[in-house]
């Protein structure tokens, strides 16, 4: 991969904040935009403060000639002991000149997205959460028929299911999310992208994506 420019963190999940990742942008240019409270963790891993802006939720920022959002998101923080949700979770904008992406981070569906979508949308692409769903939890992880709602109210022109290849936290069938996903779409305006792994997209192009799961 390319040097890589800037990372942003939804939150401190060990899923989406790992050490050793983290740690291999010590001795880097990288820099670093999290939510209120991230950092914390960050300069204890070795990454200078100088390197590293922290947003409230409406927060903006900029960077390389791109404006960065923080946005909502419905979820919580915390990685273990009696220090649960000290530190922020959010959602993120990111718009250039001529394109604009969402990245939802983790969160339950509520009225943030229709709000993040009037405020900014509509955007080329949207990568939004989609596994990794129980109704236990369903105040803090879309279901299917989430995403493809939220996916709506933030006025999404493509989406890239997330969440879902990766880590088992759930019960539910591990090629449910992007089965769901697809036929919910159908009848919806925007298209979805299924890439393989590595897989290049771009978003003005028209692009064919297969159901590679299916072969697993």
């Amino acid at each position: 991969m390319p040097e890589i420019d800037l990372i942003l963190i939804s939150h401190d999940h060990y899923d989406h904040l790992d050490r050793r990742s983290i740690q291999h942008f010590r001795d880097r240019d990288t820099k670093f935009i999290v939510p209120l409270g991230l950092s914390s963790y960050l300069i204890g891993w070795g990454i200078e403060a100088e390197r590293i802006q922290e947003l409230d939720w409406w927060d903006e920022s900029s960077f390389g000639g791109l404006k960065i959002a923080c946005t909502p998101s419905q979820h919580f923080s915390g990685r273990n002991g009696p220090r649960g949700n000290a530190t922020l979770w959010a959602s993120w904008v990111v718009i250039g000149e001529e394109e604009r992406f969402y990245f939802s981070g983790d969160s339950g569906y509520d009225i943030h997205f229709k709000q993040i979508g009037d405020k900014y949308g509509p955007f080329d692409v949207a990568f939004m959460e989609s596994g990794q769903y129980n109704e236990m939890w369903k105040m803090s992880h879309l279901h299917p028929e989430d995403t493809v709602q939220a996916s709506e109210d933030i006025q999404a022109k493509k989406i890239q299911p997330i969440h879902w290849g990766m880590f088992t936290l759930s019960t539910h069938d591990w090629f449910e999310p992007p089965e769901q996903i697809l036929k919910g779409s159908r009848d919806k305006e925007f298209s979805v992208l299924t890439p393989v792994i590595g897989e290049r997209v771009c978003p003005k192009e028209q692009q064919e994506f297969s159901a590679w799961w299916r072969e697993l």
